[in-house]
């Protein structure tokens, strides 16, 4: 594969590349870089997970080392009680690799790193106390509000958290950190920041945050916006039936964008057509090869959002079968990791 041939593969569905030119002059002059993916464990992992997993899937066919950021420490920063952090990180590293192995891809040269690993080495505790006499409150603050939950009365690990995140691409010793755009003030607060204290600035990668199935922003504190990875196949069903969806509108839908940024990337890297099941009488069975053809049809009222729902459900069920194989073991990690 050309460089530039690897730069539109991990280019594909992403939002924002800082910068284009350093990422392809990284591919061009090193044999194998390294990118990192973090992911603070807090809330339980659902199917907007895809989306980065198969951006690192991306990553991993362009030739990268990848490291997936298991976050601990980050995650009792942003409010996870410290007595249940173990049992988070637990299921975090049970469910992620099966989220790998559910789209197929080789992960030889895929890492998975606990942060408190590194995190409490002296060099990286003196980084942070350097991090934070020259970083004011503002700043800290303005670099983690896409990020953590400060609520009306902040508390200073939140403030903690972007200094730690920038760190950890100098500890991780990567070339590319990988996240959602709602990471970009840190990104930006990293490349600013780094460098102050002798390191280089990193290449920083964007994906765009999906809608949920409401309509606004899918997270894992609203059930009613986002599939668990979990969840049985009639309540994927039920809760894309309930899905905004409406009649050619492709705006905040988070059904069209599910399949845009996940189903049909694994269709097009498998040679695959997505088949929507339809009776006779409403014109029987129809392919798509693209995402660009349902938007199409769907914009122009040939797709009903019902059928869309139906065989979105079907996909995301194949998807989570290895979860529903393995229930019985993950619940149990549940139950300890989230206690009601």
């Amino acid at each position: 594969m050309k460089p530039e041939e690897k730069l539109a593969l991990i280019k594909r569905n992403t939002q924002e590349i800082i910068s284009e030119e350093e990422l392809l002059n990284l591919i061009k002059q090193k044999k194998q870089p390294v990118v990192y993916l973090g992911t603070a464990i807090t809330g339980k992992p659902h199917i907007a997970y895809y989306v980065w997993v198969l951006k690192l899937a991306d990553f991993l066919k362009a030739g990268f080392k990848v490291k997936v950021l298991l976050a601990d420490l980050h995650g009792a920063l942003d409010n996870c009680p410290w007595d249940i952090l173990e049992k988070r990180y637990d299921y975090y590293s049970t469910v992620i690799p099966l989220m790998f192995k559910s789209i197929g891809v080789e992960v030889k040269n895929l890492e998975i790193v606990k942060g408190s690993s590194y995190q409490f080495d002296k060099n990286y505790i003196l980084d942070t106390l350097k991090l934070s006499t020259i970083t004011t409150i503002h700043d800290a603050q303005k670099a983690a509000s896409e990020v953590v939950k400060f609520g009306d009365n902040p508390k200073l690990s939140g403030l903690i958290y972007p200094l730690m995140q920038a760190l950890d691409e100098q500890y991780l010793g990567v070339d590319v950190q990988y996240g959602g755009v709602d990471q970009r003030k840190i990104f930006m607060y990293a490349r600013e920041n780094l460098p102050k204290l002798g390191y280089k600035p990193r290449v920083e990668v964007m994906t765009p945050l999906l809608p949920g199935l409401t309509g606004k922003k899918m997270s894992a504190s609203d059930p009613k916006s986002k599939i668990d990875l979990l969840d049985s196949e009639l309540e994927v069903i039920d809760k894309l039936k309930k899905a905004f969806c409406e009649p050619g509108n492709i705006e905040e839908n988070g059904v069209l964008a599910f399949l845009k940024h996940v189903i049909m990337v694994i269709k097009q890297d498998h040679g695959e057509k997505l088949i929507i099941e339809r009776p006779a009488k409403f014109g029987g069975n129809i392919e798509f090869s693209t995402y660009s053809e349902i938007e199409a049809a769907f914009m122009d009222n040939k797709l009903h959002p019902l059928d869309l729902k139906n065989a979105l459900a079907k996909e995301i069920n194949n998807l989570l079968s290895i979860f529903q194989k393995n229930k019985d073991k993950i619940e149990k990690i549940v139950e300890e990791a989230y206690p009601k």
